[in-house]
């Protein structure tokens, strides 16, 4: 059973979301059957490659509220992440552009890396603080994972995988997503948000009963 997965390297609810679905899949009776492909989304596609705000600032500007109401969202989310293991340091944070994340997320998978590039990268940004729109920063988390830096220098100083980044983008967009992360399983059923596990666990029984219900035993 396939599961494509749309989100983003700066969305804190993205990585709560994949850890809840990891969950679910774990305690899936045909978990081993399960292969997910991770799926690019940008949150805030003209955000400037180099010009950071903290986290807080960020969230601040964008809905209209206090440093102080910001901070206490911030800590809310990071508790909800604490709940799932993560932990999650969003005052280290700061805004990135992400394409050229996707894009080596997308790199990687020619590697056989593409989810442990999209795991090492929610875990640079929220956890570790790194400057995931940044070349030197994104280099050096694909050499940690064992490719090349030349490689991956090479690809982000050209346009490689810019048009799978957008066919991703494309394709949400003619699904209706409009937030993330949104997850689509067999291209039939769709999930918005980061739901609960036991909500995935379930979604993924029907879906699994409703594939096979025509199998003969």
């Amino acid at each position: 059973m396939h599961i494509e997965v749309w989100s983003d390297v700066v969305c804190p609810w993205c990585y709560i979301g994949k850890r809840r679905l990891e969950s679910a899949i774990r305690m899936f009776e045909h978990g081993d059957e399960v292969e997910i492909s991770w799926r690019s989304f940008e949150l805030n596609p003209e955000s400037p490659q180099r010009d950071e705000l903290p986290l807080e600032n960020l969230l601040a500007e964008k809905y209209g509220m206090s440093l102080d109401d910001a901070r206490a969202a911030n800590e809310r989310v990071s508790n909800l992440a604490a709940a799932e293991g993560l932990e999650y340091h969003l005052d280290r944070a700061h805004s990135a552009n992400s394409f050229n994340a996707h894009r080596l997320i997308h790199f990687a998978a020619t590697h056989g890396k593409q989810a442990l590039m999209k795991e090492r990268l929610l875990r640079a940004h929220f956890t570790d603080g790194l400057a995931v729109g940044h070349t030197d920063v994104l280099v050096e988390i694909g050499a940690e994972l064992g490719i090349d830096r030349q490689e991956i220098r090479e690809m982000l100083d050209g346009d490689r995988f810019a048009e799978d980044v957008r066919g991703d983008e494309a394709t949400a967009q003619s699904y209706g997503i409009s937030g993330v992360p949104f997850f689509v399983i067999e291209k039939k059923w769709g999930i918005s948000g980061a739901q609960p596990t036991e909500l995935f666990l379930q979604a993924l029984s029907q879906a699994w009963n409703e594939l096979h219900a025509a199998t003969p035993r």
